[in-house]
């Protein structure tokens, strides 16, 4: 039996999705089962409620082997250790109890370069690995960079205004992921059952990028010139607060892009078993033009 919680989301989705027709049982677990496919519902059981609830996570873990965990984000917190930590406390209760033999989460890359103890969300991050490492739990954590699919949050700047914006400066290049690779490198290790013992597993897309990169590609592959501009980080959290987030959670935010722009995911070589293959290139061809366009 595998557990998928967060079978909505833009990562859990296509988790499940992959794994679908292995001949596994599929458990999951969602607040609103009707946002999953009806084609998916009628394939799965479903358990209802909250993964961060302690009822809700007992039953779905029952005579489960493996658990593909990934935490909701809560813009509207007031403890991003809360939101993470205090989340996941309640299935690291039922890994026990229930005898799950290997989980599967979704983290962040950084531990290691100095600059994890002070990276907001990815801080938090890293905090529930430990969490969850400490249950004895089998544990792979996908240790990733910023996703590519965050750029679909500017659709509307890019496609109207030719720009998107970013508190990162414009020249230093990053790693970035895409949702479909994360996906497949999870839905892997769900169903190899061989593995044991706790590791962080990156996943560090096949580039490094600028954000003037990104411009430049965004502009070939839209066929009209797309521009990138720096925000200040005053003006960026002001932006995040405006769209309703907590300021502990905003704060989380701009902590985390400071140490992404300090270094934070550059700790991790590049090698053929961390690399995947979906280019920002091919994410835009594929994704952001027919969002753009439509």
């Amino acid at each position: 039996m595998i557990v998928i919680t967060a079978p909505t989301s833009a990562i859990g989705s296509q988790v499940l999705e992959n794994i679908l027709d292995s001949g596994e049982p599929i458990r999951v677990i969602a607040r609103d089962p009707s946002r999953i496919s009806p084609h998916i519902r009628e394939r799965v059981e479903i358990v209802q409620g909250s993964h961060g609830d302690a009822d809700v996570v007992r039953r779905a873990f029952e005579g489960a082997d493996a658990v593909f965990w990934l935490v909701p984000p809560n813009p509207v917190t007031s403890s991003i250790e809360a939101t993470y930590l205090d989340f996941t406390r309640p299935a690291c209760e039922a890994f026990k109890t229930a005898g799950v033999r290997r989980v599967v989460g979704v983290s962040a890359l950084g531990r290691g370069t100095g600059l994890e103890g002070n990276a907001g969300l990815v801080t938090m991050s890293l905090a529930m690995d430990d969490l969850i490492a400490s249950t004895g739990v089998s544990y792979r954590a996908l240790t990733m960079p910023s996703f590519i699919d965050n750029m679909l949050r500017q659709v509307e700047p890019i496609g109207k205004q030719g720009v998107f914006f970013s508190p990162f400066t414009g020249d230093r290049r990053h790693p970035t992921c895409a949702a479909r690779d994360i996906a497949a490198v999870a839905a892997r290790l769900l169903l190899d059952q061989s593995w044991n013992g706790s590791e962080e597993v990156p996943v560090l897309g096949p580039e490094d990028l600028s954000q003037e990169d990104m411009a430049r590609i965004m502009s070939d592959v839209l066929g009209k010139p797309v521009r990138f501009q720096q925000v200040s980080l005053d003006a960026f959290k002001a932006q995040l607060l405006e769209r309703g987030s907590s300021d502990a959670f905003a704060q989380g935010v701009v902590d985390m892009m400071i140490a992404k722009d300090n270094g934070l995911d550059d700790g991790e070589k590049r090698t053929p078993e961390n690399t995947t293959p979906t280019s920002f290139r091919q994410w835009c061809e594929e994704v952001l033009r027919p969002a753009v366009m439509g």
